[in-house]
């Protein structure tokens, strides 16, 4: 990487909460945060209603679940904004969009009753980036990307291109998802990859599929100088490998390999958050595919999905405050913090972040401490 990005503020919203000390207790407890939901008869992450609304305009009731998540973490960035004057760009998006909305829309076409007037233009793709811009006054360049479960990586990616470009000197990324419907369950169970018990098993080389859907959000204020940052992104890898259906990943990870030797370059890796979703083949890859580019030096592995859920588009986001919260408290989150692993008093000081989504992507992030 050519420059490195420097992370001023991030916030984020999840089944954990959204405030930094409720998070980090969640991570400190070892409890998972999924709950059995009796609507959709199954666990999920989901979001406390209380975090989704914001209450300072009626406006936004006619958006989306998953706008409204992200307009809950732009009220809290006001105040770096406004300390930038608005030159900031934005670049966010969504795996599923606005799946809310978009299925109770067509639900009332098929039942031949009137849709919403306002049905067109709040489940188009751009909803999530031009609120937050208009909320935050931001009047930067304005991008939205749905790039599956790597939808808040590529648009980091999209965001560090601006900053190294000189076209922008401060960028928002990050992504948004609320996709807890019936509709989405049902395609998933078609994949057979929903979990069938409370949450993921605490290992990566499984025997089923044990995937658990999650809401979540995250935005990233990310700037191309250092003053006012305490972490920098040092490295980006990406990769895209061919697949033979939609859904598939080669067995090695073919694209995780090359992501991650590009975003480490020269670094001493310290701990890596995995993408690990909870499918067999997928958690299965990555673990080669860490093992055949770290060898003997494998890094500590940990992942916060079976805490969560899968956000989908943003997951990277989550991950990323994951590995943050680890560099700023010197702690390691196991993934099975009952069974002590000996690693209480490591030091980190750089943690790679991996995603990865349909279609054979992958994305890591090199972060280090200041």
């Amino acid at each position: 990487m050519e420059k490195a990005v420097y992370i001023e503020e991030i916030q984020t919203v999840s089944a954990l909460g959204i405030e930094e000390a409720e998070k980090r207790k969640g991570y400190l407890s070892g409890q998972t945060s999924l709950r059995f939901n009796d609507e959709l008869d199954r666990f999920v992450g989901c979001i406390d209603n209380k975090y989704v609304l914001p209450s300072d305009s009626k406006y936004y009731s006619k958006l989306d679940r998953s706008v409204r998540l992200a307009l809950i973490l732009s009220a809290k960035m006001r105040q770096s904004c406004t300390r930038i004057n608005g030159q900031i760009g934005v670049s966010l998006g969504s795996s599923r969009g606005a799946t809310e909305l978009l299925e109770g829309d067509y639900k009332a076409f098929m039942n031949k009753e009137d849709v919403r007037q306002l049905s067109s233009p709040t489940t188009t793709m751009g909803n999530i980036s031009s609120w937050v811009a208009q909320d935050l006054s931001a009047f930067g360049p304005n991008v939205e990307n749905s790039m599956t479960c790597s939808t808040a990586a590529q648009s980091i990616l999209t965001a560090v291109a601006y900053l190294n470009s000189g076209m922008s000197a401060h960028f928002i990324a990050g992504g948004a998802e609320a996709a807890l419907t019936p509709f989405t369950m049902a395609q998933l169970d078609r994949l057979g990859i929903y979990s069938k018990a409370e949450s993921q098993a605490g290992n990566f080389d499984k025997l089923e599929n044990t995937m658990v859907l999650g809401e979540g959000a995250g935005l990233l204020l990310l700037s191309n100088e250092p003053k006012n940052a305490k972490y920098a992104i040092k490295g980006v890898g990406y990769a895209i490998e061919p697949i033979v259906h939609p859904a598939a990943l080669s067995s090695n990870g073919s694209c995780f390999q090359k992501a991650m030797t590009m975003a480490k370059g020269d670094h001493k890796i310290d701990a890596i958050v995995m993408h690990a979703p909870g499918t067999k083949q997928g958690d299965l890859a990555e673990l080669k595919a860490i093992h055949k580019v770290f060898g003997k030096e494998t890094p500590l592995l940990t992942n916060n999905k079976w805490i969560i859920g899968h956000t989908f588009g943003a997951s990277m986001l989550l991950s990323l405050e994951m590995a943050i919260f680890m560099l700023e408290h010197q702690e390691f989150y196991a993934v099975n913090p009952h069974k002590s692993s000996g690693n209480e008093n490591v030091q980190l000081n750089t943690i790679l972040v991996n995603s990865a989504g349909f279609g054979g992507n992958a994305v890591s992030l090199l972060i280090r401490k200041i």
